[in-house]
């Protein structure tokens, strides 16, 4: 992971609190003065026609009530905030309890603000249980509209991150299995190898033996490059092949033909780095490696309808297992990280033939980052 990978979580966060931030200053300014107007509109201009009427005192009334309503809906929005991290049920609970006791105080404020600015009383003079329960009930409606809004929007952004979070797992996870599945092939590749080399020595055959060294040591080099990623384009793929079938050349000599028959339209696609590998390794080995008389192998890809089939076949005489028992540890390997890979379904299956074997690999394209 580069440093950016590092650094992206921390900077979308950020990001997203910020863009919250925004809407909810936008929201809380624009829903109180909004609720401002509607007040006005509503209940005191009606009632400019009384002669007992004092605009000013209506309008410090309606400011006071509507900034302690302003303050009371923030302290609400970070009650919520603090608390929603909890279980949905005690986050409810919690949320709408508080708006409760929060209505209770608006309503005080509202009626004592009422009394001493718009009467002159004292902010507890003539209250009666049918006044403070009519201001009440809009009071806590006004509390709970706010709190549903606040938790729809805090909660939402809960969910999100939470989203994110498991996206994160899931991708980390399956980048932990694709790196085991690829250091599966190390070993496996690097014994078949030497073991043809130690054969060349045994035979006295050195100068083969070391450029077939010398060839290993390229292909390590360049499987080297490529390891900080899991993928690679499927033209980089083709390279590596052509350097383990270079390695192979060393060892067969004329007996070993390959066809390369590439679409070039399925070039840019992602493929798990060295997932052809193994695949011709076996057309090899049960294919090249069996016969006495020259081999050939053909290997073929082109793209239908966002899927690429690919198709390695190999010369040789029918096999007599099925399919499925022919799956040694390179086909296996092979298929589970294609599946580990890829999130739409792909295919890897061997027919067998008077002619020779086939491997087919269907895998959707994915076009290269």
């Amino acid at each position: 992971m580069n440093k950016y990978d590092t650094e992206s979580p921390t900077l979308h966060e950020e990001q997203v609190f910020m863009l919250q931030n925004k809407q909810f200053w936008s929201l809380q300014i624009g829903g109180w003065v909004g609720y401002f107007v509607v007040v006005f509109v509503a209940i005191i201009r009606p009632q400019f026609d009384d002669i007992n009427f004092s605009l000013s005192a209506q309008l410090i009334n309606l400011s006071s009530e509507t900034l302690c309503g302003f303050i009371l809906s923030y302290l609400q929005w970070r009650l919520i905030g603090k608390i929603v991290h909890l279980p949905l049920k005690r986050t409810l609970f919690l949320s709408f309890a508080s708006a409760a006791v929060l209505g209770l105080i608006y309503n005080v404020v509202k009626l004592s603000c009422y009394k001493v600015i718009v009467y002159g009383q004292r902010w507890n003079e003539a209250w009666n249980m049918l006044e403070f329960g009519g201001w009440l009930m809009f009071s806590v409606t006004t509390m709970f509209v706010w709190t549903s809004i606040y938790f729809i929007m805090l909660y939402n952004t809960k969910l999100q991150k939470e989203h994110e979070m498991l996206l994160r797992a899931q991708t980390a996870a399956k980048e932990a299995q694709l790196q085991m599945l690829r250091y599966q092939l190390n070993p496996h590749f690097m014994f078949n190898t030497m073991n043809a080399i130690s054969t060349l020595i045994y035979k006295k055959d050195n100068d083969r033996a070391g450029e077939m060294l010398d060839q290993l040591c390229s292909f390590f080099r360049y499987s080297l490059m490529q390891d900080a990623q899991q993928k690679s384009t499927f033209a980089k793929e083709l390279e590596l092949l052509e350097l383990y079938l270079s390695i192979e050349k060393v060892r067969f000599g004329d007996k070993l033909n390959v066809t390369l028959d590439i679409d070039s339209n399925t070039l840019a696609a992602q493929v798990p780095t060295l997932f052809l590998q193994p695949i011709v390794e076996n057309a090899i080995k049960y294919g090249i490696e069996a016969r006495k008389q020259n081999g050939r192998i053909v290997i073929s890809a082109k793209i239908t309808e966002g899927i690429i089939t690919i198709i390695v076949f190999n010369e040789g005489s029918k096999q007599t297992e099925e399919p499925e028992s022919g799956f040694g540890i390179g086909l296996m390997n092979t298929k589970e990280r294609l599946t580990a890979m890829y999130s739409k379904p792909c295919k890897l299956n061997v027919e067998y033939s008077q002619t020779g074997t086939y491997v087919n690999i269907e895998i959707p394209y994915v076009g290269a980052a």
